[in-house]
């Protein structure tokens, strides 16, 4: 069974760094790898397309890349794409749109073998984290799935005001306040900068923290990294394929459309 390298990283309390795509060409990740600077990649499934062909695919170039693959699940799929996903050799789960403890449990049962004191409801299967038929089943399998990271997105009203119970759920890794979605949840829709937003997110950190749980930020850039490094985050998840050649396309059209009009007026 092949290292998890971010769960080497959190149980060594070293920092992590990943970076998120939406598309599966699996040439990204190796183009991610071969820099040698990201300890794992998101594949946020929760918005993009995607078939069990692809996820074999991405699997596979997650170990060709020498990377983590993450992948973030939408709710009401967390059993199904997280077994499929682990089976195609993702080594880390987001869960999204958690509320409740019970949801919490879900998450952790979703990737936890069903084996004693394991508290998972994954069994045996026939997928590539197992060589197809090579490693069914074994001691070696059982432990790969106790070291798939669980994290889980803070990301609602009901959640944060149950945030301590919710936190204290056995089997939990890392802890994403999602701003977007509690700004809408509590009625500010687009408005990630209000004042109970930045709250929730400060309490959702330092709850984190409090219980040796691992918080970790998204940014689009390393810019806005300070503030959470003094409140003492080390995990971060940089960048979207998509929002990076947008905003390539759109500054450089830009400045293109301006160079063109400048020599050639009229």
């Amino acid at each position: 069974m092949r290292a998890n390298r971010l769960r080497e990283k959190l149980a060594a309390n070293q920092p992590t760094l990943g970076t998120h795509i939406l598309s599966v060409w699996p040439t990204l990740v190796e183009l991610v790898g071969a820099t040698g600077q990201y300890d794992y990649i998101e594949f946020t499934a929760e918005y993009a397309p995607f078939t069990m062909h692809d996820l074999d695919n991405l699997g596979r170039a997650f170990e060709l890349a020498g990377v983590a693959g993450m992948i973030k699940v939408e709710q009401g799929e967390y059993t199904h794409q997280a077994m499929r996903a682990v089976g195609s050799g993702f080594q880390a789960v987001l869960f999204a749109d958690i509320r409740t403890a019970e949801d919490a449990r879900a998450a952790v049962q979703a990737v936890r073998a069903e084996s004693p004191g394991r508290r998972g409801l994954m069994g045996v299967g026939m997928r590539r984290d197992v060589g197809t038929n090579r490693d069914v089943g074994n001691p070696n399998y059982i432990q790969s799935l106790d070291d798939v990271v669980v994290a889980i997105m803070v990301e609602k009203r009901q959640c944060v005001e149950d945030l301590e119970t919710i936190l204290s759920t056995p089997g939990l890794d890392m802890v994403q306040f999602g701003a977007a979605d509690y700004a809408m949840s509590i009625g500010q829709p687009h408005n990630r900068a209000h004042p109970d937003v930045k709250a929730a997110e400060r309490k959702t950190i330092e709850m984190a923290l409090a219980k040796g749980l691992h918080p970790r930020i998204e940014l689009g850039d390393i810019s806005g990294a300070a503030p959470y490094l003094e409140m003492g985050v080390k995990h971060f998840c940089i960048g979207w394929d998509a929002t990076i050649l947008a905003g390539w396309w759109k500054d450089n059209g830009i400045a293109m459309r301006k160079t063109l009009g400048e020599k050639f007026p009229g």
